[in-house]
């Protein structure tokens, strides 16, 4: 049975649980990151926004996003990744979801095209401005993320930003105007400097940092020698399926494409990309 399952539920019915969110991190106790949402809302709470989210376990979830931090006794903040990285996997479905739909409700508050103040629509996922008309619904912005192969050896790189050591595939937002197909050749020749070909999809997932669609391929190397993008790759080289560097989290795509080519070329069952 799936625990969690969103679906945009009445924020004006009492009730249920709630989570509270700010900048990607989570307000949690011992107990975790549900909270009785009536006790919550008595707590004075900076609060911007309140969605409901769905339901966990049958129960209705909803989201008290906040403009600031706020400390309540006993509790403390964790941040998006930690619970990725050590949580259940349901409860990070949850989360991931929560942090898309904050982050959309913050920063649409306001119309981007007129200024007047923006107010939810009641039954939908959807911000109104009464001044102009317009609508906004959660941004979702699509990214491709490759692991480029040659035989037995896969094409692996290193950001400034990663976690220090960790090594992973290649990635990068489309533009308007291109395939994603497209995207993937000019991310890898301007990241990496080289050429590749037989482009086949894999498979996707949502990526909740903050906003993301995250389209995953192989591609095979094709052609040239690696040349490093300036402040974006600060290193990049081939390694063996039979010797990899530290990798990124279990639960993430770039570990997947990962896993399942090498686990094609050993002859092993392929792993499951996790939901």
């Amino acid at each position: 049975m799936q625990r969690w399952q969103a679906s945009c539920i009445d924020s004006q019915q009492p009730g249920g649980w709630a989570v509270v969110h700010f900048k990607q991190h989570f307000l949690g106790d011992s107990n975790g990151v549900l909270f009785p949402r009536e006790w919550l809302k008595k707590q004075d709470l900076p609060v911007v926004a309140e969605h409901g989210l769905g339901h966990f376990d049958g129960d209705a979830v909803y989201l008290l996003e906040l403009d600031q931090p706020f400390e309540l006794a006993g509790c403390n903040w964790q941040s998006l990744r930690q619970f990725m990285l050590q949580g259940d996997a349901d409860t990070f479905k949850l989360l991931s979801y929560a942090t898309q739909i904050g982050t959309w409700a913050s920063q649409h508050r306001f119309c981007g095209s007129c200024g007047g103040t923006m107010l939810h629509v009641s039954g939908q996922r959807a911000m109104h401005c009464q001044r102009c008309e317009l609508q906004h619904y959660p941004r979702l912005s699509p990214s491709m993320i490759v692991l480029v192969t040659r035989g037995d050896e896969i094409l692996l790189a290193r950001s400034p930003r990663f976690v220090s050591g960790i090594y992973s595939t290649l990635a990068g937002f489309v533009e308007a105007g291109e395939s994603v197909e497209q995207c993937v050749a000019r991310e890898v020749r301007e990241e990496v400097g080289v050429e590749i070909h037989n482009v086949q999809y894999l498979s996707s997932q949502g990526w909740p940092f903050p906003h993301s669609l995250m389209l995953g391929f192989h591609a095979e190397y094709a052609s040239g020698d690696i040349v490093m993008q300036v402040d974006e790759i600060e290193d990049a080289r081939w390694f063996s399926v039979h010797d990899l560097p530290p990798l990124p989290a279990a639960r993430s795509i770039a570990r997947y494409l990962i896993d399942v080519y090498v686990a094609r070329r050993l002859g092993q069952p392929e792993p499951v990309l996790p939901g």
